[in-house]
């Protein structure tokens, strides 16, 4: 490979009997045309717009080129399509599809107030930063940072939007409540070391509805995972018996949510639930004797893993104010015993043993996929400011992200063959689309390749979109 510095071309050796030449004078191509697919979900719901409406805006409307719901577009969209790094918009901000993507009517930026950003529609990474970094305190008279966000309306705003996804009440839903670790790497404000992640992070809290988050909080890790979970569980099911008053509520947790305040609370309230993980001791050991041995013998005789379930009410000697029913999963596999334990206020019309933890608390595994896809996909972990605020800002962005995939996942790909598939599938096979763009006075023309593999899908997508979410007038 030989490089022409003079003109930052780039010469290719071998492929054909032709030269092959590259460089990135190429003018107006997007390598995100699949981004339109995001705008659709948007168009049909408005989660930017009403994200928002979360922030006031202090600056001087005569003196500003890009608005709230626009910076905000421009960072969330970014987000969903793999460009979590602020430093990207400064290449990003020349990209005529994306300013489309954050409702820019002038793409092309021809006709921004200052000289020198004019063909630049898009705003760079010190605007975007300035929204990142502003205090919670700061008004009109404040010189750089003047967009204030409102946390209290962020918390109530993501129970909002999955309420406003269903057509009518459920008959039940369950919250999935977990911690996870995020890693931090630098001297960020409340950096403490964890013993049993072994290493400095955060502790965020999330409660999702299936594939609906419900909560992203970030908090520091020198604490009980479940601190402020019970504020929180209250907060959000007030807010969904506003709406369903008779929908009933099963909380699901590990055994880090397994704490007498939480259960007493559900146990107060009409027709919530709760099945949690315990942690293993001697004492529910010793009860779960005889079923042990049973599966060991069955193990024996099969040599293959043997399971036993028995049900039985218990009390700690000091933590739980009162006795609660326990499924113990007595099994024995090749490697020896394996004692699991869940708690549970369930009626048994429910079901017994087996199947409340099977079928209703195994299932909580999927929202462990829900928290590693965000983080791995959609960079919720990239909480690298000084400041918890604006951390805290950084990780309801990927949130608001996340919240815009899962939904052209669940309604654009209902019917297809990647109507499971992670965001990090969605976007290199749907939105990483390379394509020309035209501006012109009446229209933006976006010409994807005649070679595109799935381009039925494609339009397969917005057909399910328009269908579920129809164009209005």
């Amino acid at each position: 490979m030989h490089t022409e510095c003079n003109s930052q071309r780039v010469l290719f050796q071998g492929f054909c009997a032709k030269k092959i030449t590259a460089d990135f004078r190429g003018g107006s191509i997007t390598s995100d045309a699949g981004g339109l697919l995001l705008a659709e979900i948007e168009r049909a719901r408005g989660f930017i717009k009403q994200f928002s409406r979360c922030f006031t805006d202090h600056r001087d409307p005569g003196r500003i080129d890009h608005s709230v719901g626009e910076l905000l577009s421009q960072r969330i969209m970014a987000i969903a399509l793999g460009y979590e790094d602020l430093n990207d918009h400064d290449r990003l901000r020349s990209d005529p599809l994306l300013a489309a993507l954050s409702g820019k009517q002038d793409p092309l930026g021809r006709d921004r107030r200052c000289g020198r950003d004019r063909g630049v529609a898009l705003a760079g990474k010190s605007t975007l930063n300035r929204l990142e970094l502003t205090a919670a305190e700061a008004d009109p008279s404040s010189r750089y940072k003047k967009i204030v966000c409102d946390e209290k309306r962020v918390e109530q705003y993501f129970v909002q939007m999955f309420l406003d996804s269903y057509d009518k009440a459920p008959e039940e839903i369950v919250l999935d409540i977990d911690a996870t670790d995020d890693i931090i790497h630098g001297n960020q404000e409340g950096r403490f070391f964890h013993g049993y992640y072994d290493h400095y992070c955060y502790l965020p809290l999330y409660i999702f509805c299936g594939d609906h988050p419900l909560v992203a909080a970030l908090r520091t890790s020198d604490r009980d995972a479940a601190s402020g979970s019970k504020q929180h569980l209250e907060r959000v099911i007030g807010k969904i018996r506003e709406r369903w008053p008779r929908v009933r509520i099963l909380i699901r947790g590990d055994s880090g949510f397994c704490r007498d305040q939480i259960m007493s609370w559900c146990e107060s309230q009409r027709d919530v639930y709760f099945i949690l993980g315990m942690a293993r001791n001697q004492r529910l050991r010793r009860i779960i004797d005889k079923a042990m041995g049973k599966a060991q013998r069955r193990f024996g005789t099969t040599k293959k893993s043997a399971r036993v379930f028995r049900t039985f009410a218990y009390r700690t000697h000091k933590s739980w104010s009162r006795k609660r029913k326990v499924v113990a999963k007595a099994e024995y596999l090749p490697k020896g015993e394996n004692a699991r334990f869940i708690v549970t206020n369930l009626p048994h019309t429910y079901g017994y043993g087996s199947y409340l933890y099977e079928k209703i608390y195994c299932a909580r595994g999927d929202m462990e996929n829900r928290i590693k896809e965000q983080q791995l996909w959609l960079f919720a972990d990239r909480t690298s400011t000084a400041q918890m605020r604006s951390n805290q800002l950084r990780l309801w962005f990927s949130t608001v992200a996340y919240m815009l995939v899962a939904e052209l996942r669940r309604v654009g790909l209902k019917g297809t063959s990647m109507a499971k598939a992670q965001a990090g599938t969605i976007r290199n096979r749907l939105l990483k689309i390379g394509a020309l763009v035209k501006v012109s006075v009446r229209r933006v023309l976006i010409s994807m390749s005649s070679a595109f593999p799935l381009a039925d899908m494609f339009l397969r997508i917005i057909h399910n979109i328009r269908a579920r979410y129809p164009l209005t007038a």
